[in-house]
């Protein structure tokens, strides 16, 4: 079972801008080819014991909550934000997103 937080418009204030540890947000679609390629690569880095307590993995369906989308001005899918400290430090975005990418920018939080 992975450990994402499933984010809402009720929901990701508080997930992101008050989370005590680093936060990475996938903003994905279940019509987009690349972010469903990408989602079980996300799960396994969400799942792997070296981030356990370090950073919060989180997943927002795009079709579901475009307000969050929109208010973060997400643009394009698949696209990862990474924040730190309730600000954002760093984003992926669109076809060239990979999950070697997404790791070097978790690591770079911690």
């Amino acid at each position: 079972m992975s450990a994402i937080v499933e984010l809402t418009k009720e929901n990701y204030e508080a997930e992101i801008k008050e989370s005590p540890i680093p936060v990475v947000v996938d903003f994905w679609g279940p019509k987009c080819g690349p972010c469903m390629a990408l989602m079980p690569k996300y799960h396994e880095l969400a799942d792997n014991p070296k981030y356990e307590g370090k950073v919060k993995f989180c997943s927002v369906d795009t079709s579901k909550n475009r307000r969050v989308a929109i208010g973060l001005k997400v643009m394009a899918q698949p696209t990862f934000l990474f924040w730190k400290g309730g600000a954002e430090v760093a984003r992926l975005s669109g076809d060239g997103t990979s999950i070697e990418g997404i790791t070097a920018e978790v690591d770079k939080m911690l």
